[in-house]
Formats: C-alpha cells, sequence, structure tokens
C-alpha cells in the first residue's frame, strides 16, 4: 500500500505539502535542451586521466583540507577582490538556501514583528522564492518590464516598502537571458545597502556573458557574487561558490553543513580547473552557435526572439503547449516557460546545443509552430 498514515501526514508542513516538487523532464532519446547545460564532454585523453585521478582518492575518508586548494584555486580563476573569501556549496541550489538560513531572523520588537525577506525581479530564478519559504522568510517577487527590464520605480519602491534582507540580482537573468540596465543595478544595489540588507548578484551564466559584476564587488560591502560551475561544463559535479567580504562569508559560511563539498566533486573542480582552457573553447563555441541560433530565429514568421547573454534562447511563438509538444514528438526537449509567470505567456526557453543539436531544434521548432 502507498497510503501514509494521516496523523504522520500531519507533522508534515502545510506549505510543503502544498507545494509541487521540482520536475526534471525525462529526456531520454531526446535532443537535450531544456536545461541550459554545456552538451561537451571532456575529451577522452581528459576521461582517462580524470578517471585514474578519482581512482586513487581515500573514499574511506571524509574530505580533507583539500577543499581550501579549491577555494584558492576559485579565487584566482575568478580574479577575487583583496579582503574577500569564498564560500563553497552543493551548486549554487544549496548557496542560496543557506544564505535564506543565514538571514531568517525572527520577527521582534526590533524589526516590527516583520518576518525577514527576499526579494527578487520576476520571472527570475525559482530557488530564490522556494528557498525562502522553506527558510521561513517572505518572497516578494517584483515584475519585470514587459521587455524584460528591470521596473527601477517598482524595484525601489519594494526595497523601501519591505527592506529585504536579502535582494537577487541575476546577471544575466535566467530565463529571460538578458543582462539588466548597470545604472539601474547600481541605484538597487545603494537603496539595498542604505537599509541595511544585501545584494546577490547570480553570475551563473557568465562563461557565455559579455560582462561580469566582478569588476565592482569591491565597491561595495553589502553585495555579494555567486557563480555555478555547471555552466561552466560542470553541471554533474554540483559546485557553486559565493565571493563576499572576508567577515561576512565568515558569518555566512557558520550555517553550511561539514563536507557538503564531497571528495569526489572537489577533485573533479580542481581537474576542470586546471584544464581551463578546454572549457573556455567549448563556451566560445556555444557563444559562436547562439549567434547562429540568435540570427535564424529572428528570420522564422510567428516567432519573437529576445537578446540573450547566456547559454539559453527565450522565444515567444503562437502557441508555446503546441509548439513544445510537436518539439518533443520530434525528439527534441526543450523548456516550456509559458506558464511560469504572465510575462512568459506562449515563451519557450531554448539551450545552446553543439552545432548538430541546434540545426535539429531548429527544424523541429519550424516543423511545430
Amino acid at each position: 500500500m502507498n497510503t501514509v498514515n494521516p496523523t504522520l501526514m500531519q507533522r508534515i508542513r502545510q506549505d510543503v505539502q502544498a507545494m509541487h516538487a521540482y520536475a526534471v523532464q525525462d529526456s531520454t532519446g531526446m535532443v537535450k535542451l531544456d536545461a541550459m547545460e554545456n552538451p561537451h564532454r571532456l575529451p577522452i585523453e581528459l576521461q582517462v586521466a580524470l578517471g585514474q585521478r578519482l581512482g586513487a582518492l581515500a573514499l574511506n575518508r571524509y574530505p580533507d583540507n583539500r577543499v581550501n586548494d579549491l577555494r584558492q584555486a576559485l579565487a584566482q580563476y575568478a580574479g577575487m577582490p583583496e579582503g574577500f573569501e569564498i564560500m563553497l556549496g552543493n551548486g549554487s541550489d544549496e548557496l542560496i538556501s543557506l544564505l535564506a538560513l543565514a538571514c531568517a531572523v525572527p520577527p521582534s520588537a526590533e524589526n516590527g514583528f516583520k518576518k525577514a525577506s527576499v526579494l527578487a525581479p520576476v520571472p527570475g530564478f525559482v530557488m530564490y522564492g522556494m528557498s525562502a519559504q522553506l527558510q521561513g522568510l517572505a518572497f516578494h517577487g517584483v515584475p519585470l518590464t514587459e521587455d524584460f527590464e528591470l521596473d527601477e520605480a517598482a524595484m525601489l519602491a519594494a526595497i523601501a516598502l519591505h527592506q529585504p534582507a536579502i535582494t537577487y540580482l541575476a546577471y544575466p537573468n535566467n530565463p529571460t537571458a538578458n543582462l539588466w540596465d548597470d545604472a539601474v543595478i547600481e541605484k538597487i544595489i545603494l537603496a539595498v545597502g542604505a537599509q541595511g540588507g544585501l545584494v546577490v548578484m547570480d553570475e551563473a551564466y557568465q562563461p557565455f556573458s559579455s560582462k561580469s559584476y566582478l569588476d565592482r564587488l569591491s565597491q561595495h560591502r553589502h553585495v555579494l557574487l555567486m557563480r555555478t560551475l555547471s555552466k561552466f561544463g560542470l553541471a554533474g559535479v554540483r559546485l557553486g561558490y559565493l565571493m563576499g567580504p572576508n567577515a561576512l562569508i565568515a558569518e555566512i559560511d557558520k550555517v553550511r553543513p561539514p563536507y557538503n563539498v564531497s571528495s569526489l566533486n572537489c577533485e573533479c573542480a580542481l581537474f576542470a580547473l586546471e584544464h581551463q582552457e578546454v572549457f573556455w573553447r567549448q563556451a566560445l563555441d556555444l557563444r559562436s552557435q547562439r549567434a547562429i541560433l540568435l540570427e535564424t530565429l529572428a528570420r522564422l514568421p510567428g516567432v519573437r526572439v529576445y537578446p540573450s547573454d547566456a547559454n539559453m534562447i527565450l522565444v515567444r511563438v503562437p502557441d508555446a503547449q503546441k509548439t513544445f509538444d510537436g518539439m518533443k514528438m520530434r525528439k527534441v526537449l526543450v523548456k516550456n516557460v509559458s506558464k511560469m509567470h504572465p510575462l512568459l505567456a506562449n515563451c519557450l526557453r531554448l539551450t545552446v546545443g553543439t552545432a548538430d543539436e541546434n540545426r535539429r531544434m531548429l527544424a523541429a521548432l519550424q516543423e511545430s509552430l
């Protein structure tokens, strides 16, 4: 029997029971272009070398100080400013959850008996809101404009009203794939700083972006920069990192579980950084493929294509569900984001793949419109 005792179910939070689990689409036998993954595998000689290296690890022991070597390697790779530190996570998802946990200050007379809150533009990465809810914080989503730009007035008003503990700005944004206006971003950062909150610049798609906030990071003491190695080419490794002022990272790091990054994940990441030129060439290829896709998609009748600084492209079609179903029937899997937010009505998110994958995706799209 698959039924659960109702008394046991009462032990599960009502808001959790009302939630929908994060769904991963079955991609068996598909051209998989739904999750913004790097489609390129490691060259065979590097696969062999990595296998030998992982096989030699002492897996009978807990992870050791090798993670500190990884933190130093990431700091060097990213060009982290002086006086800043790095915190590691099991993907950026865990970092988002730990940030919420660290900032979940309970209501009291000092804060006007208000819940701590998280604020972010929407549509955006769903984990900002989900992590806030699970950690007992309020989430406030501020709609973008119809062209998926930051609504400066609405953002500043929401910051003044809610005084969020954390404000997320994805740079570029998911699922819209665009970079926002730098002047507006700075106004938001200053407004958050004035009321004592944190800003997290989420640069998950940095390998494909024309800009980074890194060169401005040291100008502020309340801004954190979050990245992941998933888009770099290690989605299966689950490794995210958060950069910020030493004292700030030291406090947030207190809620991180011990050994949250496994020895295998750590060694894979170090190996990748030692061979970063391979991944750099892969990112360069995907940028070239993105340019070809943007040009081709713009010529398709009935398709509106939006600018992209990531390894995904947002398109609006006459009927998103019909097109999604048609593409899936033709063994091409993309992401139907049309129900995520009203601004995304009839939108699909297309991951940039290899040249062959993109040709098959374009053919399936044209046949499914």
